[in-house]
């Protein structure tokens, strides 16, 4: 009779349009578990999440590698809750190729032993463990590391040069699961919306002088998301979803800020419900999410359900970004530059240096025409340029 088991299974409350890889395993088929032991991560383009264990027991079955895709509601692994901590390492069953199988599972030198999808790579490859240093836990090799050890990409495998003389060298660097997340979530977006940019500039002198009398305790971007719900109030079909049976506009103000991550890549967590916060509040979270982001510290729900995506990619110098993709399923996004001083004719003729930046607002022309765009950019200059 087969031992009882308990699922591994994943949330199912993952945010729209986000894919899910196995980003690693913290544990091997035949490993005792504790019951909310971290298990795995889950890589998304939005956020890494841990799986913890349902039950306590032995790690029976690995049914998703690492680098695989998975679903929110996969059953990722089993757990054998009757096992105690004394069968450990008796594998009850594995998901792996037959050639991975027979694999070295590590020697007596105490190596930390391979998941199979490693495995499965090294054989593949001709690739001897002994020479990758892991990055996992205990030294554990990944499939990261395996990738980032493949040797420079052949020339055989580029296109071939005039003169093979001067044939540059090259080195391939593995992508990460979440650089393949963001990638394939840029390229749906791009085929499913047509993207249109209109273009404005913005006076920030009212919101210095606002911001210095009050000691800089507020950032730009606090700022620019008070700025960015006015408009969408008054512009409400900006705050909206596509459906081919009609345009959904959406009550809650909840405005998502891009963050680039010091590891690559970005996310964006969402400010919910802005439209009832103040600035000094709104300054408070921004500051408290995008501090939690960089640290890789954000839960699920704190990335989910956003209507509306400010990119200030002006903290790194761009003047102007067009088109800046939308993150689907939203119907428009905003760029704001870099602040700098641009000279300025004044109704009486004379000339004088502001405190300019470029804005642009990105919009699915399916859902929006140039009119809400430029109706929605006058707004939020508004806002801004007479800021009390």
């Amino acid at each position: 009779m087969s031992p009882p088991m308990t699922d591994i299974v994943l949330p199912t409350d993952q945010s729209e349009g986000t894919s899910n890889t196995v980003g690693k395993w913290f544990k091997s088929v035949g490993d005792p578990v504790t019951r909310n032991e971290p298990l795995l991560e889950i890589t998304t383009d939005k956020v890494t999440v841990e799986i913890a264990a349902p039950a306590a027991g032995v790690l029976a079955e690995i049914l998703k590698l690492e680098g695989e895709s998975v679903e929110p509601g996969d059953v990722v692994g089993r757990i054998d809750s009757t096992a105690t901590p004394s069968d450990a390492k008796v594998p009850v069953s594995t998901r792996s190729a037959p050639a991975a199988a027979s694999a070295p599972q590590g020697d007596n030198r105490g190596e930390p032993e391979l998941s199979p999808a490693v495995r499965r790579m090294l054989n593949e490859r001709g690739l001897d463990a002994a020479q990758i240093k892991g990055t996992g836990r205990g030294g554990r090799i990944t499939v990261q590391d395996v990738e980032s050890h493949l040797p420079a990409v052949q020339p055989s495998s580029r296109p071939a040069a005039r003169d093979p003389a001067v044939q540059p060298s090259s080195r391939l660097i593995a992508h990460s699961p979440m650089r393949r997340a963001i990638a394939d979530h840029m390229v749906r977006s791009v085929a499913t919306a047509p993207h249109v940019t209109a273009v404005f500039e913005a006076d920030l002198s009212a919101v210095i002088t606002h911001r210095e009398a009050h000691g800089k305790a507020f950032t730009f971007t606090a700022y620019f998301v008070r700025a960015s719900v006015a408009a969408l109030q008054a512009v409400p079909e900006v705050n909206s979803r596509w459906h081919d049976q009609g345009l959904e506009l959406l009550a809650d103000c909840n405005v998502g800020i891009g963050t680039a991550l010091p590891s690559g890549g970005l996310i964006v967590p969402v400010l919910q419900r802005a439209q009832d916060l103040d600035l000094a509040e709104t300054a408070r979270r921004l500051d408290d999410l995008t501090t939690r982001a960089r640290a890789e510290k954000l839960e699920p729900r704190e990335v989910q359900g956003g209507t509306f995506t400010i990119s200030n990619h002006g903290v790194s110098g761009s003047l102007l970004a067009a088109p800046i993709i939308i993150n689907q399923p939203q119907s428009a996004i905003l760029g704001i530059g870099k602040v700098e001083p641009r000279v300025k004719v004044n109704a009486a003729g004379g000339f004088h240096a502001r405190p300019m930046v470029y804005v642009t607002l990105t919009i699915d022309h399916r859902a929006l025409d140039g009119f809400q765009a430029n109706a929605f950019l006058t707004k939020w200059v508004e806002a801004i340029e007479q800021w009390t």
